[in-house]
């Protein structure tokens, strides 16, 4: 018998009608007001055939309109696949075959895509609200082995994968952070991480079972999100490192109001210099470690922790599981190996890949690739992904090891370190470096300040200044992609 949970959406309407569900700057709308709208959107939905069961492809930015029509067509009973609104046309076409999307619906803006692909049904999001609605049957119930959502993976590893998301996995992830970070009744989420990507995702699911406010960023701007915290109503946001060091620079001498209680922080390990600067400037910051195929995150530092453990990812929730292995062994205090996890917010396998799960998956613990270590008390500290491990004379180099070193340099702004063929050591570390405005400094200078932070086997073999380092729609680190940036550098 499967488990099931009321439809949370409907059931959110009726226990909170009256709360504030969703705002922007434009306006808000409360529960039954959102509600509404998606009962409007998924006769919309179903008069242009959209059935249960099916998947349905979305290419849209952060909007109420893109809560409204995931919401919809969960109602229905279909599978919504959310795309990176920064891939090409072909990447795009390949997701939508490779998933089976039956319908594709996509903000005005990518129209130019879409004339380049014709194998599917597809409709602007804006002509949406013209169609006529038809009566269908709405779930009432969700179940929680059935699939919510899917998002195909970055692909850092090679070709992407569709996660399978479902409504399991999006409760207990809500559930998981709650008993972490606590609710409060004047709690509101300010959502400027995209929706297409599982820290974005997972604050849609986590407004309707908390009946908590979330307010949305259509895109993320650091001055723009500061004078919406400074104005008092936000309490919580989700950001990556480059959004919170931009926004710590535009702070300047201001800081936010005691209402704000929580800057989560996710999308890899976070620089120290970071993490201190907003120690120093009283900003709560949380950092959590989590994956596409977990839900949002599994580990979080709970908050009495945020200063001892500055640092650490944290704990697992409390519905999860944690351990560190190596070559099948589970490891000691301090050893670094492949970080192991388990609990009900952890995927259930890949989209049509069952080798791919087969191999991830294995006794109930998913294998994330990711490179960790334990301290004695059961933190946990990220390393690296274990694809992007350096091997340099047979020495394991961890590139954010020395990104970290790197960014706590006054002159620099942003760090990317990736490994380069070497005939002598295999590989060394390459350093591509964007600086701060109006700083200068040289190759030698930067690695003289490496050499006294770092083992030399560490140090940079070569530095490069950039201006831009390569990332994805959810400002992580690119690092496959840098040494594309050598031919375009000049190396001072």
């Amino acid at each position: 018998m499967q488990t099931s949970i009321p439809n949370w959406l409907m059931q959110r309407a009726f226990l909170t009608p009256e709360r504030i569900a969703v705002q922007d700057e434009r306006g808000q709308k409360t529960f039954a007001e959102l509600h509404e709208a998606v009962v409007t959107r998924a006769r919309q939905l179903a008069s242009l055939g959209v059935r249960k069961g099916d998947i349905v492809a979305l290419l849209m930015k952060n909007s109420i309109a893109m809560i409204e029509t995931i919401h919809a067509l969960h109602y229905i009973g279909a599978t919504v696949l959310l795309q990176n609104t920064r891939l090409t046309s072909h990447e795009l076409l390949w997701q939508l075959e490779d998933s089976g999307a039956k319908f594709w619906f996509f903000d005005d803006e990518f129209e130019k895509c879409a004339n380049e692909i014709s194998t599917i049904q597809m409709m602007k999001t804006s002509e949406l609200s013209m169609l006529p609605e038809q009566e269908c049957e709405f779930q009432h119930e969700y179940h929680f082995d059935d699939v919510a959502t899917i998002m195909y993976t970055s692909g850092t590893t090679g070709t992407p994968k569709g996660v399978l998301q479902t409504y399991g996995n999006h409760w207990w992830s809500a559930i998981g952070s709650v008993l972490n970070l606590g609710l409060y009744e004047n709690d509101c989420w300010l959502a400027a991480v995209p929706f297409f990507h599982i820290s974005g995702l997972s604050i849609i699911m986590r407004s309707v079972i908390y009946g908590m406010s979330m307010y949305v960023m259509n895109r993320f701007d650091a001055g723009k999100a500061n004078d919406i915290i400074m104005n008092g109503n936000i309490t919580v946001m989700s950001v990556v490192s480059s959004m919170l060091q931009q926004m710590i620079a535009e702070l300047g001498d201001r800081t936010y109001p005691n209402t704000f209680r929580c800057m989560l922080l996710g999308g890899g390990p976070a620089p120290q210099p970071l993490l201190e600067a907003c120690r120093d400037k009283g900003i709560p910051v949380y950092q959590t470690y989590g994956m596409t195929e977990t839900a949002s995150q599994i580990v979080t530092l709970a908050p009495e922790y945020s200063i001892t453990k500055l640092g650490s990812a944290g704990k697992p929730l409390f519905p999860a599981q944690i351990r560190i292995e190596n070559e099948g062994q589970i490891v000691r205090p301090y050893e670094p190996g492949e970080i192991v996890v388990k609990g009900p917010n952890v995927t259930k396998g890949y989209l049509d890949r069952p080798e791919a799960t087969k191999r991830a998956i294995r006794d109930g613990w998913f294998y994330t690739g990711d490179i960790g270590y334990v301290d004695d008390e059961g933190f946990l500290y990220v390393l690296d992904r274990r694809s992007d491990l350096i091997i340099s004379g047979g020495e394991n180099v961890y590139p954010a090891e020395i990104e970290a070193v790197l960014l706590s340099h006054e002159a620099v702004e942003e760090a990317g370190v990736t490994g380069i063929s070497d005939e002598k050591w295999g590989q060394v570390p390459c350093a591509f470096i964007k600086l701060k405005e109006g700083y200068s400094v040289n190759v030698s200078q930067v690695k003289a300040f490496c050499q006294e932070r770092l083992a030399k086997y560490k140090v940079p073999k070569h530095i490069y200044f950039v201006d831009e380092l390569p990332r994805n729609a959810a400002k992580k680190l690119l690092r496959r992609q840098l040494l594309q940036l050598i031919p375009k550098s000049e190396e001072t």
